[in-house]
């Protein structure tokens, strides 16, 4: 591919070539090393933590901090008080795949990569780009260390999993573009990770180094793939990963974050990646089991990054690196590629007039009512239905229909929701028989499989005896089965021809939840197709179409084009009418275009006000 072909969403000006050289020429020798660093920043720590940034930012000249664990108002405080004691103004990173509720609390949280790799409609993808980088903008950070490119072809992957788009090369890449788009149209940094590709590991490599035993061709023809896209479409920075790659890196046990025929062999030359490239965190023992803190900065130096991430010892690293530059190791030249290239993009991020974070009505500008009608759209686009043997829409709301509960989440929404279409009966017992007792006179059963979001790094499989009761219910009944959480549950099922229906919703969210059940009552058309293989029958890109019927579904007013705003005067019109006895209380109901979005009770049904 031809460099110059290449899209840039931040072409180079001469104002930034003359603030870059301006800003390089007066620094010191620690001044330009200290840009190399972004260390790890925390909202939710004690002012010993905070001191310790504030010292490494006033006597190592350090070039940037990524938050972790906290809260927006804390994070953007002291954003503003590292800030004030920069000489450079400082780059600020986040981890935030899903939305900054990735570390944040009283943020808003946007559906994992996974979930996302079921949406057909790349727009809707871009838009949750767009919504993103508005939320980092705000929170006065620059780069999203998002999308995930790795391709989960390894469904017992402990760490990627939900994080990946999915198993498809060519459907990874263009969920990631699409996400990268939206991101950086708003001037906000879009980092693909975690190269070469972390999505065929059976280990985390927050705990030890994983090996990938591809070979060279395979990894140039998989892995890589969705690289050489985003490179032509743009991506400003790639995060290496702590990877055991033979087949690219011949020293053994050597991970690939500080390997130079990886970074600066294949990234740099081979791949002619010219963006800022950044280790994933040095602290993870992928990293850290190799090297001690300092040495391993000094060679992921030397072996082509440009951001060394997570730094654990920054005044040690320092010093390796002085050292190693009297030595002749570390040249000026290569020095001067990394800073200026970090000096370039702190001038496209607008920290040449760098403005502090403001606080006021910060909570409301992260959590816009636009976040809400977006969700809606995209678990409508997402939600698929893996099998159907006539019983999806249920069309006949006169039979029996019995739900059933299994796994240890939440599910009010989708109960709530099934019963807005018709008496659904929710039906319990620890002991299967007496279930199937109880299950006697009702003709269909939905099964809801209920896993936690909040926690995406733990089992989301069935246990033994939660698959012996879906064989038994399935035996006696028509099943609805309704999964919440990762496809690959649906793996494990033995007897699926026992099965009438199966969807898989793909998280527990609450829109989730409502909108699928929409789905099982034809509210809805189902429009998802699977992000990765349940089993041979069951591939990637499954995903069969429903009919939507003539049923009122649910949305936000916004989707429909009316306003929230507006809407909720109708409390204060209502309990004026109550308080002055026009009425006891009322129902009161809006829709519009098939869609209910407003549903409100007031008051009582009687005067005497006990009901």
């Amino acid at each position: 591919h031809i460099k110059s072909e290449r899209k840039n969403y931040f072409p180079e000006t001469l104002d930034e070539n003359q603030w870059v050289d301006s800003i390089y020429n007066q620094m010191s020798f620690e001044e330009k090393v200290g840009q190399l660093f972004m260390v790890a920043a925390y909202s939710n720590k004690d002012s010993v933590h905070n001191n310790a940034i504030k010292r490494l930012i006033r006597d190592y000249k350090i070039g940037g901090v990524i938050f972790f664990q906290g809260g927006p108002r804390r994070q953007a405080r002291l954003t503003n008080q590292y800030q004030s004691l920069a000489k450079v103004p400082l780059f600020v990173g986040i981890d935030a795949e899903w939305g900054m509720s990735m570390r944040l609390d009283s943020t808003f949280r946007y559906p994992f990569n996974m979930t996302l790799g079921a949406i057909k409609d790349l727009k809707l993808v871009e838009k949750v780009g767009v919504a993103m980088a508005k939320e980092s903008k705000r929170m006065g950070v620059h780069f999203n260390f998002a999308p995930v490119l790795d391709i989960n072809t390894n469904p017992k992957n402990p760490i990627i999993g939900f994080r990946s788009f999915g198993e498809n090369k060519v459907s990874v890449a263009e969920h990631a573009i699409a996400l990268m788009s939206g991101t950086q149209s708003q001037g906000i940094f879009a980092t693909g990770k975690h190269f070469p590709g972390h999505g065929d590991t059976a280990t985390d490599s927050h705990h030890t180094l994983p090996v990938v035993n591809a070979s060279a061709e395979h990894i140039e023809k998989v892995e890589l793939y969705p690289y050489k896209r985003m490179f032509d479409e743009g991506l400003v920075s790639v995060m290496v990963a702590h990877l055991n790659v033979p087949s690219l890196e011949p020293r053994e046990g050597y991970p690939t974050s500080i390997s130079q025929p990886v970074v600066t062999n294949l990234l740099k030359n081979e791949m002619g990646f010219e963006g800022l490239i950044f280790t994933d965190a040095l602290n993870m023992k992928g990293a850290s089991n190799f090297k001690k803190p300092g040495d391993i900065d000094l060679e992921a130096f030397m072996a082509g990054n440009d951001i060394l991430l997570f730094a654990e010892n920054v005044p040690l690293a320092v010093d390796k690196i002085r050292v190693a530059f009297q030595q002749g190791l570390v040249t000026e030249n290569r020095l001067a590629e990394s800073v200026k290239k970090i000096l370039r993009y702190k001038f496209k991020a607008g920290l040449n007039r760098y403005e502090p974070v403001e606080e006021i009505n910060l909570y409301n500008e992260l959590n816009p009512k636009s976040n809400l009608s977006l969700q809606y759209e995209l678990y409508e686009n997402a939600v698929t239905v893996v099998k159907n043997e006539a019983v999806l829409p249920i069309r006949n709301l006169n039979q029996k229909i019995a739900y059933v509960k299994l796994g240890e989440d939440h599910n009010s929404s989708f109960v709530s929701t099934l019963k807005k279409y018709t008496d659904v009966t929710e039906v319990a017992d620890v002991n299967a028989d007496s279930l199937l007792v109880k299950l006697g006179n009702f003709e269909t059963v939905i099964i809801g499989y209920h896993k936690s979001d909040k926690t995406w790094w733990k089992s989301y499989e069935f246990t033994e005896t939660e698959l012996q009761l879906i064989d038994k219910i399935a035996a006696q009944k028509k099943v609805i089965l309704d999964c919440f959480t990762k496809p690959y549950t649906l793996s494990k099922i033995q007897n699926f021809d026992a099965i009438e229906g199966i969807i898989v919703s793909y998280q527990n969210a609450e829109i989730a939840q409502e909108v699928s059940a929409e789905l099982i009552f034809g509210a809805i058309e189902s429009k998802g197709k699977l992000s990765v293989s349940i089993n041979d029958d069951y591939k990637v890109g499954h995903g069969l179409a429903t009919d939507k019927l003539n049923r009122l579904g649910f949305s936000t007013p916004e989707n429909m084009g009316m306003s929230s705003e507006k809407l909720n005067q109708i409390e204060k019109l209502a309990n004026k009418a109550i308080d002055g006895k026009m009425a006891p209380g009322m129902q009161i109901l809006v829709a519009r275009k098939g869609k209910v979005i407003y549903q409100k009770s007031f008051g009582h049904q009687t005067y005497d006000g006990k009901i």
